[in-house]
């Protein structure tokens, strides 16, 4: 953040609060723990008291649930990332994937038919629901590999593993699905494991823009958004910038330069920061939510909802809907990137995606936009902190 612009930045993104970019908030299912020996009672009004009426607005808006509803199933995520972890544990080598069942409120986590019943009674002991499967969460992971090896067309989107359908998903662009590269393509991708095609609107597309104005940080005439501050600058896209080009701030004056960048395989980056600018844990809400302090980095499971913020659309708010998807971009391949139902256009690129106060990563690219609706991809925080060595700017 830059001295004189205190508000600005926390509007604009700067590094400050991890800001520039915006990062918007969504679900509150991991808001900071409590203090051991606290009364749960106390965590949970600690926790609704978080849910901003900017936020449940945000969530009615793009997500269709009363505020009600809303603080339910905000409760019931918060419940199923703390299950996840434990359940998978518990089904071992049976464990199909799990993912949140907005239906049901509830994690349901997904067991192979050869699951003893000691495995079986213990995940249900977790708390989550049971499904049996075909396929383990490791034979996927091993189809999706040797997807991964493959070289694909443009009429191919991506593919991801959904432990809900139980096979290998692959998206199509619709109207390249009889394209003969396309046929050949998922004719390989049937004979590595199991497939299921699913048809999309459009190619997925990076999210940068030429300068046009507005708060974010600049890089020649690339315009993209700050994803989370780090101690020592932020993270954003890999697509935004290379290793050593200087970047600036939303008056156009030095923020810093990137030190390590990775696209395609990758899309992530990370910028140092100086000249006048300075980190802070928060992430812009633009007006329709509260500016997001940031917590930590617990991963959210595929079903829970998330929010994005951006330079350009600023915050939207959407739900996870695939994990450790390779998304086939212009460019080249991207590995291990998030699918959210979340909208996103130009400029939105390297801006937030969290849930609650928990960051979950950079946004990549997706197709559609904010008027007509589309899906968006973030590269996961986590792993851009473990590339590089760095440590989140928490609150």
């Amino acid at each position: 953040m830059r001295r004189g612009r205190l508000h600005r930045a926390l509007v604009a993104a700067l590094v400050l609060f991890g800001a520039g970019t915006a990062a918007g908030t969504a679900p509150a299912w991991a808001s900071a723990s409590s203090p051991a020996g606290a009364p749960a009672a106390s965590a949970s009004r600690a926790e609704d008291a978080s849910l901003s009426p900017g936020l449940l607005r945000a969530m009615r808006r793009d997500l269709g649930l009363t505020a009600l509803r809303a603080r339910a199933r905000l409760a019931a995520e918060r419940a199923a990332a703390a299950q996840e972890p434990k359940a998978r544990e518990a089904a071992g080598a049976a464990n199909g994937g799990s993912w949140f069942d907005a239906r049901t409120q509830r994690l349901t986590v997904a067991v192979t038919r050869d699951a003893s019943a000691s495995a079986v009674r213990a995940v249900r002991a977790t708390g989550a629901l049971v499904r049996t499967v075909a396929h383990s969460a490791r034979q996927l992971d091993a189809a999706k590999s040797r997807l991964d090896r493959l070289s694909a067309p443009q009429g191919v989107s991506g593919w991801h593993v959904d432990p809900a359908a139980g096979a290998v998903v692959v998206d199509v662009v619709r109207d390249r699905r009889s394209d003969n590269d396309v046929e050949r393509f998922l004719s390989r991708a049937r004979a590595a494991g199991p497939v299921a095609v699913h048809q999309v609107a459009a190619a997925a597309r990076t999210y940068a823009a030429g300068t046009v104005g507005g708060d974010p940080y600049y890089t020649g005439n690339v315009r993209c958004s700050i994803g989370f501050s780090v101690y020592g600058g932020f993270v954003t896209a890999g697509h935004c910038g290379q290793p050593g080009a200087g970047v600036s701030g939303w008056d156009h004056s030095y923020i810093g330069t990137f030190q390590g960048s990775s696209f395609p395989d990758n899309d992530y980056a990370w910028v140092s920061v100086g000249s006048g600018w300075w980190t802070v844990p928060v992430v812009l809400g633009w007006g329709t939510v509260p500016d997001q302090l940031v917590r930590g980095s617990a991963e959210a499971p595929v079903g829970a909802s998330v929010c994005r913020s951006g330079s350009t659309t600023h915050w939207h708010c959407g739900t996870v809907l695939a994990r450790d998807e390779t998304v086939n971009y212009s460019q080249g391949a991207v590995h291990q990137l998030t699918k959210t139902s979340v909208c996103a256009e130009p400029g939105d690129s390297g801006g937030s995606f969290i849930s609650g106060d928990q960051a979950q990563g950079v946004t990549s690219g997706g197709w559609g936009n904010c008027s007509s609706g589309g899906e968006t991809w973030f590269q996961p925080v986590n792993e851009i902190l473990g590339r590089y060595g760095l440590t989140l700017h928490t609150a």
